[in-house]
């Protein structure tokens, strides 16, 4: 199968499976709009976001990369009562457009987006108590991901689930010749992962309207 055959069965299993979302869909065209990369997870994985959340009962989540807040507000829809969603971006102007959608979706009482380098906002939360969180979405710079973990594991609860996103990289991950920080960052990313005392984790290859890619998924003893 080709990728036109990926985007395809998406469609179809998003007709199925998903109800027409008015603001979702404005959401996506407010980020192309305002110049935005289109590297939003698809509607299927920010429906899985949605129900992960639920499964795991979340209060509290972490959201590490905003973009335009499209996977942030599957992420909040699926937040129990009272809860709350921290999200961190580097671009103040993606972080201006995330504002405005999370508003556009009524979530702006359940999500503070914060503007800055991950590393110096981490650090900050901790100060202030923001956590233990009970589910982080890892889904910013690849290079920064090994460090990233670090955080989340550091601001998690036990029995939080973390989730790595774009972790396949087209199949890179495996390519020899390929040696971007990205590529490099993932790599370290997944060892540590499968290395670390207080993590039991898996990852799964995904195919659909987004290419060929994958996530890592763990659970914090």
């Amino acid at each position: 199968m080709e990728r036109q055959d990926w985007a395809a069965v998406d469609d179809h299993l998003a007709r199925a499976l998903l109800p027409a979302d008015g603001v979702l869909e404005q959401v996506l065209e407010e980020n192309r709009a305002a110049g935005l990369p289109p590297i939003d997870v698809s509607p299927l994985q920010g429906a899985f976001l949605t129900l992960l959340a639920r499964i795991t009962g979340a209060r509290r989540v972490l959201e590490i990369g905003t973009l335009g807040g499209y996977s942030t507000i599957h992420l909040a829809r699926g937040l129990g009562d009272g809860g709350r969603l921290v999200s961190l971006e580097f671009e103040p102007r993606h972080a201006e457009v995330a504002r405005r959608n999370v508003e556009r979706a009524g979530l702006t009482g359940v999500v503070d987006v914060r503007v800055g380098a991950a590393l110096d906002t981490l650090p900050v939360l901790e100060r202030e108590g923001a956590g233990p969180f009970d589910l982080v979405f890892i889904d910013a710079d690849k290079g920064g991901y090994p460090q990233y973990l670090q955080w989340a594991v550091r601001l998690s609860r036990p029995g939080a689930v973390l989730v790595g996103d774009n972790v396949v990289r087209r199949g890179r991950l495996v390519d020899p010749a390929a040696d971007d920080p990205g590529v490099r960052g993932v790599r370290t990313f997944l060892e540590a992962v499968g290395a670390h005392p207080r993590l039991t984790a898996t990852a799964l290859q995904t195919v659909g309207a987004k290419g060929w890619d994958g996530f890592a998924i763990a659970l914090v003893d």
